[in-house]
């Protein structure tokens, strides 16, 4: 998968390679910007995918997907949130894309090892680490010290690193500055908040908790939630995914 910086820089390259149509998602199927044209997923690939990596909130994920169609002779782009909180309603054509990609990725680099590593970004460049293995070891005192080093938490008020990822499970470390929030959303699965270092604030319409370190709490699917960070802390997030 080829890498830039800006998604900007991808959508002009991939215009100029003949992708020229702009899609959007709807509910089972991918339409045509500027017409009323649907298409399936049986009548489009996935060329080439192009993933960017939220600086500071792993709801911040995009991609940006290469597609054509041979039956409707179309070539475009299709941008999407890439994150973990991916909107419910396009859940099943998001579902696909990702089939779709990863076919694309398995007839281009017949991979031998059932390993799946992190794929490079503008944010981690060097890529190579192990995101899912039959058996994956993830030092986070380690994963505490680089997310601490990284560009991102000297100039953002927060950070994350996916250290475990698979088709229904999403480990990630998230680092707050004191006083950074993140504002309410949902996430698609059940979710736990594991609180590494300092204090948080769980908010949801039900009630508030408040969590320190080694205290943790679990929240069904799709409760609308935010988070506040009343020192510097560090958590873990972790998502149980549909696989439905």
């Amino acid at each position: 998968m080829d890498t830039m910086t800006t998604v900007s820089q991808v959508l002009n390259q991939l215009k100029e390679q003949g992708y020229t149509v702009d899609f959007n998602l709807d509910d089972n199927c991918i339409i045509c910007s500027g017409n009323s044209l649907k298409i399936h997923p049986d009548d489009f690939e996935v060329d080439k995918h192009y993933r960017f990596e939220g600086m500071s909130d792993p709801a911040d994920e995009a991609v940006v997907y290469a597609i054509s169609s041979a039956k409707h002779n179309l070539k475009g782009v299709l941008v999407n949130g890439y994150g973990i909180y991916s909107d419910a309603h396009t859940d099943e054509i998001i579902k696909t894309l990702y089939k779709k990609t990863l076919a694309t990725k398995a007839a281009e680099h017949k991979a031998a090892s059932s390993t799946k590593f992190n794929e490079a970004t503008p944010l981690r460049p060097e890529g190579d680490r192990a995101l899912d293995a039959p058996i994956l070891n993830m030092d986070l005192n380690a994963f505490k010290i680089q997310i601490k080093e990284e560009q991102s938490w000297k100039t953002s008020d927060r950070t994350a690193i996916t250290i475990f990822k698979t088709d229904v499970m999403r480990v990630v470390l998230i680092a707050m500055h004191e006083g950074a929030e993140m504002k309410q959303h949902t996430a698609p699965g059940v979710i736990t908040v594991q609180v590494l270092e300092g204090h948080i604030s769980f908010h949801t319409s039900i009630q508030t908790v408040e969590l320190r370190a080694a205290q943790m709490i679990a929240l069904h699917t799709g409760i609308p939630h935010s988070v506040f960070a009343n020192q510097e802390s560090i958590f873990l997030l972790t998502m149980a995914m549909s696989n439905s």
